[in-house]
């Protein structure tokens, strides 16, 4: 979960946010060299006294400043490119769960089993235990198996929902009538935090996630 100072992402709890986790950082570290390269040659034409009378035109310099930037899209495309198709890859389940959105609570439904299924109401403040946390304890946890494949499906009754756990990489919106999937493999113990994502009405804020 988020901490305080905590400036950068989420530790990674699951393969996929690993690699988010590095393709974040490479995309930055990208931005940073043009930003200062940029910088540079911004600040080198603010202090040069010096002026070409006779540069009509400079043919090698456009092709390199046109065909260069074209280079380093590359080098952010295909790691993207990469990672998008990996989130959409649905492997072989081991178990399936059902999340669906409601105003303003979560319902879940673990398919693979008979009669199973719950609501999951964020746990007021004045109910909270002493180690509970804040706006984002709820009453009926999810209980997840770590190394295995999880499938979840998505869905809402009345408005757009958004299911997202950061820690694991996951965030499917809930549409009504329409039945999002997503896979995904955790691959430690502990408990994952995570919060509607998409904004729902009024107590948009109170319906948090919990995966144990």
């Amino acid at each position: 979960m988020a901490t305080w100072t905590n400036l950068g992402l989420q530790d990674s709890s699951s393969p996929l946010m690993e690699q988010l986790n590095f393709f974040h950082d490479h995309t930055l570290l990208i931005l940073t060299m043009i930003t200062i390269l940029v910088g540079y040659i911004m600040g080198m034409l603010m202090f040069n006294k010096f002026t070409n009378r006779y540069l009509l035109h400079g043919q090698t310099i456009e092709i390199i400043w046109t065909v260069l930037p074209a280079i380093i899209l590359m080098f952010i495309a295909f790691p993207s490119l990469r990672l998008l198709y990996l989130m959409d890859e649905i492997n072989t389940p081991s178990i399936t769960l059902k999340s669906i959105g409601h105003q303003w609570y979560w319902s879940y439904e673990y398919s693979d089993f008979l009669n199973l299924e719950f609501d999951s109401y964020m746990i007021p403040t004045n109910e909270l235990e002493m180690n509970g946390f804040r706006l984002l304890d709820v009453d009926n946890r999810i209980v997840l198996p770590m190394n295995n494949q999880i499938r979840i499906l998505v869905t809402a009754t009345d408005v757009l929902h958004s299911w997202t756990v950061p820690s694991l990489g996951v965030k499917v919106d809930a549409t009504p009538g329409r039945l999002n999937q997503i896979n995904f493999l955790i691959n430690r113990p502990g408990l994952f935090f995570g919060q509607c994502s998409e904004i729902c009405g009024a107590n948009h804020s109170f319906m948090p996630i919990v995966i144990e």
